[in-house]
């Protein structure tokens, strides 16, 4: 059964871009079949996919979203990275005013999904840093959530408006809408804040904070500017081993 994830957080700089794309490269090299779901207009996740988010001469997520062509037109095989990408980029910052005119508009990705989620093991969505109508459609069409979090007072702030939100979603659209777990990123076991906010992010949410933590390092920083996952540029780094723990991690929590 295919499992469609979320990848959120409405705090930007948290590494939810750098993970959605690790961790679907880590998921496609344990022979997982994996669609990554670009909608942030920034692009990134297309960009370190090895993809010119300037140059999609099929269309990208927006067109998708708009029904101007389907998802299944629209998707890019990545063969370096190893799995398929439905590509994204700024025409998705129109989202908002464009898709005012639809209804039920907040179903639109889960709408376009249909169609495909069928042919992948694992749909992962890397949502845009705030909340507005391409994360709602996300939460919409998601099966749970993944919460990348950088373990300093900020995050922990944002987290509560987050999980505030994943709440809403759940009542109104989306009643089936899990936390699958929540992720520390850029994690430094030396710095005594992120060993306090750790701790507490273990007190509060028990077995929803995912055991792995992915470490600070510097090859993960530069895999994206090959077009690379960290998996593929650096295979032996810190960073690499450490999507490739999170990935066993959530096939065993999620069975997939």
């Amino acid at each position: 059964m295919t499992q469609i994830i979320a990848l959120t957080n409405q705090k930007g700089g948290v590494g939810k871009t750098t993970t959605a794309v690790n961790l679907a490269a880590a998921l496609g090299a344990l022979k997982r079949k994996v669609l990554l779901v670009d909608l942030d207009p920034q692009g990134h996740a297309t960009m370190g996919s090895g993809v010119d988010k300037h140059d999609l001469p099929n269309g990208g997520a927006l067109d998708v979203l708009l029904g101007e062509i389907s998802a299944r037109e629209a998707i890019v095989r990545c063969p370096k990275a190893g799995y398929h990408l439905l590509p994204g980029n700024g025409d998705l910052t129109a989202a908002e005013v464009s898709l005012l005119d639809f209804e039920h508009r907040e179903r639109r990705l889960a709408k376009a999904l249909d169609e495909v989620s069928g042919d992948y093991d694992v749909v992962l969505i890397d949502c845009p840093p705030s909340l507005n109508m391409l994360t709602v459609n996300a939460l919409t069409a998601a099966d749970g959530v993944l919460i990348p979090l950088q373990c300093e007072f900020y995050a922990l702030e944002g987290l509560s408006a987050l999980l505030d939100t994943v709440e809403q979603v759940r009542a109104s659209i989306n009643p089936t809408l899990a936390i699958h777990g929540i992720v520390r990123t850029m994690y430094d076991n030396r710095i005594s804040l992120t060993r306090d906010v750790s701790k507490q992010l273990s007190d509060y949410f028990g077995d929803d904070l995912l055991k792995t933590a992915i470490p600070r390092n510097v090859r993960v920083a530069e895999a994206p500017s090959h077009g690379l996952p960290v998996t593929k540029y650096a295979k032996l780094s810190r960073g690499s081993h450490a999507y490739r723990v999170l990935a066993k991690e959530l096939i065993k929590r999620l069975s997939l």
